[in-house]
């Protein structure tokens, strides 16, 4: 997915996005009635499945991706003949998109690694093209926001955020959250949810 060899990070067990717990914000929106029931969903950089373990048990159809695959294996061990659930190796700047379309598409933690205002953009696109119309992404990213650090996920602007996906999405909601993971601490984050376009965006004006 980026030159990165993600792989070696699970290898070492050096894993601080991997809590183990389903991540909160996710929880929170699907318990908010906002996902119907058997609905499609995708997740990009599934790590071992923790999260769409838990989707797949509240009877949605899952397909979880991830580019190392050691993560997989221990993802597919985890989740052991839990129905509606399928774990795919796949680099998703690269490779074929997956079967589609999708009601539902999440990342913790996989747009932000790209330091490329194209790559993300490329990431944005993708996502808006496996979505029905309408369908929504829901995305943690790292955030310019907080104290300095030396730790912890990218940092991201909300700039960085809207330049890349406004052309693909149109963006719903953006709030200040921190990041759960294990890390020395809790680090400034972007709960980020868009949806499908089904009116392109329009120019800017000057008036």
């Amino acid at each position: 997915m980026t030159s990165r060899d993600w792989n070696e990070d699970y290898a070492a067990g050096v894993m601080p996005w991997d809590t183990g717990e389903p991540e909160p914000f996710l929880v929170d929106f699907v318990e908010g009635g906002n996902l119907s029931p058997g609905a499609r969903v995708v997740e990009v950089g599934c790590g071992t499945g923790t999260n769409a373990l838990w989707l797949a048990r509240r009877g949605f159809d899952v397909i979880a991706c991830d580019c190392a695959p050691l993560a997989l294996e221990r993802a597919r061990k985890k989740a052991d003949g839990v129905p509606g659930l399928r774990f795919v190796e796949h680099d998703f700047l690269s490779d074929a998109l997956p079967e589609g379309p999708f009601d539902f598409a999440f990342d913790r933690g996989v747009f932000h690694v790209f330091d490329e205002a194209g790559q993300r953009a490329r990431f944005a696109e993708r996502v808006g093209r496996l979505l029905r119309p309408g369908g929504h992404w829901a995305s943690l990213a790292g955030s310019t926001e907080g104290p300095p650090r030396d730790h912890g996920p990218p940092r991201r602007s909300l700039r960085d955020l809207a330049d890349a996906i406004e052309p693909w999405l149109e963006v719903v909601e953006v709030r200040r959250i921190e990041f759960e993971a294990k890390i020395p601490s809790p680090a400034a984050a972007w709960w980020l949810l868009a949806r499908a376009r089904e009116i392109p965006a329009q120019p800017s004006t000057r008036h």
